[in-house]
């Protein structure tokens, strides 16, 4: 195995620098974008819409159903 020299590895060292700089800087990036919850809503409005319709009804239908229980076991 050749040996490399402490230049060689020097170098070798600070391109790794270089290159985990801008890894770190593209993922930082992507985190922002996918972490931005208000323009991923913007992004599916009509999905987080239908989405939003179905967990009300679903929530209303439900407790409405809890309430008429104890209602009826009152009578």
């Amino acid at each position: 195995m050749p040996s490399r020299s402490p230049v060689e590895i020097r170098s070798s060292i600070e391109a790794n620098r270089a290159e985990l700089a801008l890894s770190l800087e593209r993922l930082r990036g992507e985190v922002a974008v996918v972490t931005d919850w208000r323009g991923q809503i913007e992004k599916h409005r009509k999905e987080a819409l239908i989405g939003a319709a179905v967990a009300g009804f679903v929530l209303g239908g439900g407790l409405a159903a809890v309430f008429a229980g104890k209602r009826r076991r009152r009578r």
